[in-house]
């Protein structure tokens, strides 16, 4: 099966045509636009690819999502939340924040890690995911230790929907923290299921599993129609409620 270009107005095909081998390739080509963006993960496609090749598109078969309700942080973890939560307050010395810190979180999950050979976060995709969130659907999640940006994450959310896209940690458990606060932030607003794109040990261990394809799209292609949450800059409380920042103090 020949592999599908895309031109700027060319529509994505169905995304139960990607080709199995490898995983999930539906199409090459196109632009990184918010708009065309926006059409691949209402259709759950997304774009992966290394420097100095053509976008690619996926739709791999499995998916793997983690349900908001499955997830399954380590004894040490909970122990951790619990104690952030008996701490919080609005200058506490650990906090999570929303939107306070966008492009360094995205700069930061773009950093090769020392068990890869460069990155798929190029500099086209920053620019790309810096459009999506000024226009209110790409959110940080942020783990501040101290007044320093210790880790965090990033995804898109489009209606009842968050797709995460990558994580990063200066700080052990930094990014953990970032993920169980995001989950309690989305439950509280009823969105039921984070994609997490491709299967990892990592995310099986805090409950994410591989669904079908099928599933997923027709899971997807529901709840990004419905009201989306309220995104907003400020800090997390554990309940997973969004407060505004305090002023400097």
């Amino acid at each position: 099966m020949k592999l599908p270009w895309l031109a700027a107005d060319t529509p994505f095909p169905p995304p139960e045509t990607a080709l199995s081998e490898p995983d999930g390739l539906l199409a090459a080509g196109g632009e990184l636009t918010v708009t065309r963006l926006r059409q691949a993960y209402s259709n759950g496609i997304f774009p992966w690819y290394a420097e100095g090749e053509p976008v690619l598109w996926w739709s791999p078969d499995p998916r793997m999502v983690l349900p908001c309700a499955d997830f399954a942080p380590s004894h040490s973890l909970r122990k951790l939340l619990r104690k952030l939560a008996r701490d919080e307050h609005p200058h506490a010395s650990v906090q999570v924040r929303v939107d306070t810190a966008f492009a360094d979180v995205i700069l930061a999950c773009s950093q090769a890690r020392k068990t890869q050979h460069g990155t798929w976060i190029t500099q086209e995709v920053r620019n790309a995911y810096i459009a999506w969130h000024a226009a209110g659907q790409a959110h940080s999640i942020e783990t501040w230790i101290d007044g320093r940006l210790a880790g965090g994450l990033y995804g898109v959310s489009l209606g009842k929907m968050f797709f995460g896209e990558s994580m990063f940690a200066r700080v052990t458990d930094a990014s953990k923290i970032a993920l169980a606060y995001l989950v309690g932030f989305l439950r509280a607003q009823g969105v039921a299921w984070i994609d997490c794109q491709q299967q990892t040990s990592h995310l099986g261990s805090l409950g994410a599993a591989p669904i079908p394809r099928a599933a997923f799209l027709r899971h997807v292609r529901t709840v990004v129609r419905e009201a989306a949450p309220d995104w907003h800059p400020g800090w997390l409380d554990a309940a997973g409620r969004l407060h505004p920042l305090p002023p400097p103090a």
